[in-house]
């Protein structure tokens, strides 16, 4: 598998989408924000490239909300969506990988060094992130 510099990693949830970013050489993401979601509205595909443009990335690395059996959810649909839609606007590669558990390997490393979530789940849902991307990472 190639290297997968500077790739954005969006990870698509009801209320925000975590946003990670691989470093130059591609081989350490670190979490780069969220973005806001309103309920009932479209994906905020715009605001996802906007960040995407501030950051350099290169290419996408979208969350697929598998349940934890590998199989398909609903919201699979939506995170295909968002893959689609950026793929179309940038020309650039976006890669389907699946997410599970990435929340709660969030969650553990923030606890496990003392560290509180309450208040924070758009760091947890951007660290979420970061896990997705370092395990796309470590695959290639």
């Amino acid at each position: 598998m190639p290297a997968l510099p500077r790739y954005l990693a969006v990870d698509v949830g009801d209320r925000r989408i975590g946003l990670a970013i691989a470093d130059e050489l591609g081989m350490l993401a670190s979490p780069a924000g969220f973005v806001e979601r309103r309920a009932g509205k479209r994906l905020p595909v715009a605001e996802v490239l906007r960040r995407a443009t501030d950051l350099e990335a290169r290419g996408f690395v979208v969350g697929l909300p598998l349940d934890e059996n590998g199989h398909e959810t609903p919201r699979c649909a939506e995170a295909r969506e968002m893959a689609a839609k950026l793929a179309e606007r940038t020309g650039f590669d976006a890669r389907l990988v699946d997410e599970r558990y990435t929340t709660a390997i969030a969650l553990r490393s923030i606890q496990a060094v003392g560290g509180s979530t309450h208040g924070r789940k758009g760091d947890v849902d951007a660290l979420a992130a970061s896990v997705l991307l370092q395990h796309a990472l470590d695959a290639r």
